[in-house]
């Protein structure tokens, strides 16, 4: 859902956060990865423009900044 908010592909994401796309993929099936790897690619999220939202009674998100 981040990812697709910012318009970016998979390959753009997975350049700019530094990880495969392959990582990509299984991040967004919901595999487990690594702590710091998911750190990593939302970090890269969030330099594109996207808020994490925690989980504040309806549930985690994410969002654009303005």
């Amino acid at each position: 859902m981040a990812r697709v908010a910012t318009g970016l592909g998979l390959r753009e994401l997975a350049e700019v956060a530094g990880v495969s796309p392959n990582t990509i993929s299984r991040l967004e099936r919901g595999e487990e990865l690594k702590p710091a790897t998911v750190e990593t690619i939302q970090s890269a999220l969030e330099a594109a423009g996207v808020e994490f939202i925690a989980e504040n009674g309806g549930g985690a998100g994410v969002r654009l900044k303005k």
